[in-house]
């Protein structure tokens, strides 16, 4: 309720300097639940037989993301330093570019990045490598995964990379 949502955003911010995104249940259920863990994750893993392509859960992935960036919003400066962790927020470094030109915004993916040829299976794929080309570094496990993303920009945004360096807009990522 609305008094223990005061309760967390006071503790949170007082003792270590945070804020909450608070997400309904249903939010929960189609973001967290659903487009993450349904969709993202299974695709990422390589199960395509258990990945869920569902329009609903991707539009409360996006609203949720966006919902992180209005939080963000409160408290951002314009050379602000921010850092985005895992496939939940994949579309937050654009959000935060787009209105913080001159921030500087890493990115770090927990999981695979899967094959192109794998990754073009996600329908809505132009719109997750546009989200994580807001970053100005992003970072994967292993050269694998940086490939994968290097050969998926390639192929499906048409942008050449030179050493491991993308160059996209007036931006070097």
């Amino acid at each position: 309720d609305e008094q223990d949502k005061m309760k967390i955003r006071h503790k949170l911010q007082s003792e270590y300097g945070c804020l909450p995104v608070f997400l309904t249940q249903k939010e929960m259920d189609d973001y967290y639940y659903g487009f993450c863990n349904n969709t993202l994750w299974p695709l990422f893993h390589y199960f395509t037989n258990k990945t869920d392509f569902n329009e609903e859960t991707w539009e409360v992935y996006r609203k949720v993301n966006e919902k992180f960036f209005h939080v963000l919003d409160s408290m951002m400066e314009d050379s602000d330093q921010v850092w985005v962790h895992d496939y939940q927020l994949m579309l937050l470094p654009a959000m935060i570019r787009a209105k913080y030109p001159e921030a500087r915004i890493g990115f770090f993916l927990h999981i695979p990045f899967p094959s192109n040829e794998i990754f073009r299976l996600l329908i809505w794929r132009e719109e997750i490598l546009e989200g994580l080309l807001g970053a100005d570094l992003i970072g994967f496990h292993t050269y694998d995964y940086v490939r994968h993303f290097l050969s998926s920009t390639r192929r499906l945004m048409g942008l050449d990379n030179h050493l491991n360096t993308l160059h996209y807009g007036e931006r070097q990522i």
